[in-house]
């Protein structure tokens, strides 16, 4: 089935940059890639792969050359991965206080979003598309959303960012490009999903859910507030 996209969004590409990106590979990443045949496919390679705690960008071509991937990596990536099934590559940025943000690649089927996303936390990773809203889908992460303190720390997110107009950046290829795609997202604008109100009753974490949610967790990527 065609996925369905909303008409805020701008048109999908045509393919000439995924074969550019395609032909740039060896014959072992490229059958990788290709064999990635729906969001919970690339989800599951994402899982297989290391959590990077490197503090540079990877390029999706990086990404499979290296098996591994931080939060943006992974995102970036799996938007390139979808690309390819024919979903436009969008990111959107869940911001974050006292903590780091979130990056999720987010696709749609029958007009209900789902997310692909990498993570060092249980929770933050795959979303089924059957949120109606993009609000609905960031706050399905608000629970598992915690810092070592065990605050709730999401605070919102950005409207999509459609890397179709970034191409010319080369960011499926080139590492470097990645640095200009971070601080696009940065630009985009921002929706808040708490009031100060809220914020101010937010209870902490308990211990239960919070070592749950670090099951397989690299702690040398854990973010460490002041």
């Amino acid at each position: 089935m065609r996925p369905s996209i909303v008409a805020e969004q701008a048109p999908l590409a045509h393919l000439d940059p995924v074969e550019r990106f395609r032909s740039g590979l060896d014959a072992a990443e490229r059958a990788l890639f290709d064999g990635l045949a729906s969001p919970a496919e690339v989800q599951a390679w994402l899982d297989s792969i290391p959590y990077s705690v490197d503090p540079f960008y990877r390029s999706p071509r990086r990404v499979l050359r290296d098996r591994r991937a931080h939060c943006f990596d992974g995102a970036v990536f799996a938007a390139a991965a979808l690309r390819r099934l024919g979903w436009p590559p969008l990111l959107v940025d869940l911001y974050a206080e006292r903590d780091d943000d979130h990056v999720l690649a987010i696709w749609q089927r029958d007009g209900c979003w789902g997310a692909v996303a990498k993570s060092n936390f249980a929770g933050l990773r795959f979303r089924e598309p059957v949120y109606q809203s993009l609000r609905e889908l960031a706050m399905s992460y608000f629970e598992d959303f915690y810092n070592v303190e065990r605050e709730k720390t999401l605070r919102g997110l950005t409207l999509p960012l459609d890397l179709t107009q970034l191409d010319a950046l080369g960011w499926m290829a080139d590492d470097d490009a990645l640095e200009q795609v971070a601080q696009r997202l940065d630009a985009v604008d921002r929706t808040p999903l708490l009031t100060p109100r809220m914020i101010a009753g937010l209870e902490p974490l308990d211990a239960r859910s919070y070592e749950s949610g670090l099951l397989g967790t690299d702690h040398a990527g854990l973010y460490r507030p002041r």
